[in-house]
């Protein structure tokens, strides 16, 4: 069987796919530090047995929680002589413009520990100056006395040439066997200084965290008897093995939350819906990413703590285009020193958790909200819920405040989260120029469906789709990925006067590096299948646009056709084309995917409306503009496909509860998806 682990801020979920397509869940606490542990009682809490795992996946936060938490290993830089401040010049383009106050991202690096040493490429890989050696060893033993732990090399335009790296890599490892190495080629060969030593010093930065990690994880699972293959989940929304995640580890730095992503793509694809927003409520944040015509977005300009006032710090690999906010179930209400009500972005996370967990937490949170207006029942959570602790908590931090009741400051506190959910995904939909009314939202994650109807009368979206296993659907979604690895490389030509021939060898040189690199990771070369991108711009652009390159050797027809796609995607992303203008190719893009197969889903075996046979209760729910209102209450697991459920009424299941405003419709489709015509 297939099994999927994924871990997030508060819980950690386990699915299962057996060789039928009947799908299993379970779910645990986080356990941070030791998240291996986590994994393990998530397992053991499943009731499968190691032994029949013959897949496994694994979706971290460790990765963005070492950055985040500057919990990382101290770190050195090598870079050529002239460059060692370019993590401290950064970017101009700085996001508040008329801030005077504005400082720049503090580097991971600080200037004792950036290092130079003589060597010297041009932009086309050509050698002006050999790589003094002596200079690398002395630098070595510099960033040895001063106790780091792991060293980046990034040299000028090694993504065109990366000998000089390599060599720098070589004798570190010789004088040096034990440290952690990152040399700048290894993680992308895309241009841009800046972004390029960032993701270097990042990978190097976590490099070690990630590996002992790993191997714990790894040394857990052969323990409990699991022989089967073991992968992690990559941000690019495929995964790696264990082997080449411990190398490149800031490839996992969105690991969990792009599973979801990608599982939304997938479940679009099984019911016909190409164009889809994905939306994620867990316990500690909310995410969201756009997928148009059934095409996941990857973007190599991904930021980590990027926000309206910091630049953040660039990492350029290939991650999916999310937008995420702290806005989750435990979110936590509070009021700022203006005496304006907030939601987020703190977080009771798991420990102590929402007031509504007994473990000791005395701020009210969104979880909280939802019990006291009905939409959650305390019957439903695995221990006995204190209702007067969670209505005081909520009285004693809002309500008294604003001299309300608690069942008002509780609708509060939900709509101020709504309203920051909103905000997330007018960004990945109206503020790209596409029309929510034109997708189709899957909303998952323990909070996604209790959320998501409110949220989609606002955008216009006609068709809400809860999936089957919602709250752990980015588990899921690991289930129905592939091996996926991306190969990058800046190839600057101008489309006037190209030589084909050479573009053509620049192709099969990467394509044939992915099937190099798979052989070593047990994949046929008959199961490699590739897609390729070329980035475009207009000449005199600083910025370009990822344009579907066609597959086998190009000639000129096909070369027209590639800009032919680029004018009509520039015009979609920018509103505008010149289609006499000349164009040029920055970067070519290969995605090799390693093809895994994957049993299908199963349909439910029960058909027909069954829906009074699932009524749980009825009990009183107080919803926006319509104030209390004795709501029915259905069993998810008891219904049929074909059930249909007029609103408003509460769809629960152990762990998510699907809350359908007045005027919404659902109906039960053949694999148990919940479909909701929201009446818009």
């Amino acid at each position: 069987m297939r099994v999927a682990t994924d871990i997030g801020g508060t819980f950690t979920d386990l699915v299962y796919l057996d060789e039928n397509g009947r799908i299993g869940t379970a779910k645990s606490d986080t356990t941070p530090p030791h998240f291996e542990q986590g994994v393990m009682d998530v397992i053991q809490k499943s009731g499968i047995s190691p032994g029949a795992i013959t897949t496994f996946i694994h979706g971290t936060t460790v990765i963005i929680n070492a950055l985040t938490e500057r919990k990382g290993v101290k770190t050195g830089l090598i870079t050529t002589k002239g460059f060692r401040d370019v993590l401290e010049i950064a970017r101009g383009n700085r996001p508040d413009l008329f801030n005077v106050r504005y400082q720049k991202p503090t580097p991971f690096v600080p200037r004792h520990l950036r290092c130079e040493v003589s060597e010297r490429l041009n932009y086309k890989g050509e050698v002006l100056r050999e790589l003094a050696v002596d200079e690398v060893k002395a630098a070595v033993e510099q960033l040895r006395n001063e106790g780091v732990e792991a060293i980046a090399v990034s040299f000028l335009h090694a993504y065109a040439n990366p000998a000089h790296e390599m060599l720098a890599v070589q004798v570190i490892k010789e004088v040096w066997p034990e440290v952690a190495v990152t040399a700048s080629h290894e993680v992308t060969k895309e241009w841009r200084e800046y972004e390029r030593t960032s993701t270097a010093v990042l990978n190097a930065y976590v490099k070690p965290i990630a590996s002992s990690y790993i191997d714990r994880l790894d040394k857990h699972l052969r323990e409990i008897g699991v022989t089967g293959n073991k992968y992690i989940m990559q941000s690019n929304s495929g995964t790696t093995t264990f082997a080449q995640a411990k190398e490149t580890p800031i490839n996992m730095v969105e690991s969990g939350p792009v599973a979801g992503i990608f599982g939304a793509a997938m479940l679009g694809k099984i019911l016909g819906e190409d164009n889809i927003i994905a939306f994620d409520i867990g316990g500690t944040t909310a995410k969201c990413s756009l997928i148009d015509g059934g095409e996941v977005k990857v973007t190599t300009d991904y930021k980590i703590e990027r926000d309206d006032r910091n630049a953040g710090y660039p990492i350029k690999v290939p991650v999916v285009d999310i937008v995420e906010i702290g806005n989750g179930g435990g979110s936590i209400a509070w009021i700022d020193d203006a005496g304006s009500l907030k939601v987020g972005p703190q977080s009771a996370g798991a420990m102590p958790g929402p007031v509504a967990y007994g473990r000791g937490g005395e701020n009210p949170t969104t979880t909280d909200a939802n019990l006291v207006t009905g939409r959650l029942s305390p019957k439903n959570f695995q221990h006995t819920v204190n209702m007067d602790a969670v209505k005081r908590a909520i009285e004693e931090k809002v309500a008294r405040h604003f001299g309300i009741s608690v069942e008002e400051a509780a609708l509060g506190i939900i709509r101020i989260a709504n309203s920051n959910m909103l905000n997330a995904l007018k960004l990945i939909s109206v503020r790209k120029g596409y029309d929510p009314r034109e997708f189709s939202l899957v909303a998952f994650g323990g909070g996604g469906p209790m959320h998501a109807l409110a949220l989609a009368r606002e955008l216009g979206v006609k068709k809400v789709i809860i999936p089957i296993a919602a709250s752990v659907f980015s588990a899921w979604g690991m289930l129905m990925t592939d091996l996926r690895h991306d190969y990058i490389q800046t190839y600057i030509r101008r489309v006037n006067g190209l030589n084909v021939e050479e573009l053509n060898g620049e192709w099969s040189r990467l394509e044939e590096g992915a099937v190099r690199q798979y052989a070593q990771e047990g994949v046929a070369e008959d199961s490699v299948l590739f897609v390729r991108y070329a980035d475009m711009r207009y000449v005199g652009q600083e910025h370009a646009v990822k344009v579907p390159v066609p597959n086998g050797v190009m000639d000129e027809a096909a070369v027209q056709e590639m800009v032919a796609r680029f004018h009509d995607l520039h015009e979609k992303h920018y509103t505008f084309k010149l289609e006499g203008a000349p164009t040029e190719i920055v970067n070519l893009h290969v995605t090799a995917f390693g093809v895994v197969q994957k049993p299908e889903i199963a349909r439910l075996e029960q058909a027909g409306d069954n829906a009074e046979q699932a009524l749980k209760e009825v009990r009183p729910v107080f919803f926006e503009e319509h104030g209390w209102i004795d709501t029915r209450v259905y069993a998810r697991e008891v219904l049929n496909a074909g059930s249909v459920i007029e609103g408003p009424a509460i769809v629960e299941e152990p762990s998510s509860s699907t809350v359908i405003y007045p005027g919404q419709r659902l109906v039960v489709d053949e694999y148990g998806n919940l479909i909701i015509d929201t009446g818009v």
